[in-house]
């Protein structure tokens, strides 16, 4: 085996052995502190300058449980008369292909903005859920998918995080693809990559950064429920 060999080897056993320390740390989170620290991670991010200029935000679905909570967050997006993208992973998750969704206008974003907590869940309430419970644009729907140049700001979420702009994700890769086609051409600067996190997620202290392959896209900012940061 080369050295490249047994450094890959060397940080895909890292990598395995972070995602399960950070997913027991979430599993002790109750659903309660969960929503309340998501809360904290959407002020401070919607707080940033980068957000209030942005005319395009991509923002995940959260999963039903043990993740950064979006439902509000969503609905603020739209609120700001920003240009919404949400992912489209597709309910074959082997292929291991992403693409972003805008949200189209409609009579019933008015109700989504402004009416009950039912109704502002219309627009993927009724959608079909893949593999991790997430909703999914149906796939009998024509949509438009984002290109490079369309997002301005792109909000990541993972499993770990730390202050070099290290970012751990499930493994499949999804957010890695969808970024190296998203910044192509001219389009480098685009999307800026904002990760999301609970405190449970960071790195800090006495424990190793996140190990970083050469296809891992540093992020351009973390923002967390107790305070954001710029990475360089």
């Amino acid at each position: 085996m080369s050295s490249e060999e047994q450094e890959g080897e060397v940080n895909r056993q890292r990598k395995k052995d972070l995602r399960k320390l950070v997913r027991s740390r979430l599993r002790d989170m109750s659903q309660d502190e969960i929503q309340a620290q998501s809360e904290l991670v959407w002020q401070n991010l919607f707080d940033l300058p980068e957000y209030r200029s942005a005319r395009s935000v991509g923002l995940f679905l959260s999963m039903p449980k043990g993740e950064i909570v979006t439902d509000t967050a969503l609905a603020k997006v739209l609120d700001d008369k920003k240009t919404l993208y949400i992912p489209r992973v597709g309910l074959d998750f082997e292929k291991c292909d992403m693409d972003l969704i805008r949200v189209e206008d409609s009579n019933e974003q008015d109700e989504i903005l402004h009416g009950t907590d039912a109704a502002r869940r219309l627009f993927y309430h009724d959608w079909p859920r893949n593999k991790w419970g997430i909703p999914e644009p149906p796939l009998d729907v024509d949509h438009t998918a984002a290109q490079p140049g369309d997002i301005d700001l792109l909000v990541v979420p993972g499993l770990a995080f730390d202050d070099k702009g290290g970012r751990l994700g499930q493994g499949k890769g999804y957010y890695d693809r969808f970024i190296s086609e998203m910044r192509v051409g001219g389009e480098k600067k685009k999307p800026l990559l904002v990760a999301v996190g609970l405190e449970a997620s960071f790195l800090e202290g006495d424990e190793r950064p996140v190990p970083m392959s050469a296809y891992d896209f540093p992020m351009d900012a973390l923002v967390l429920p107790s305070r954001s940061m710029r990475i360089s």
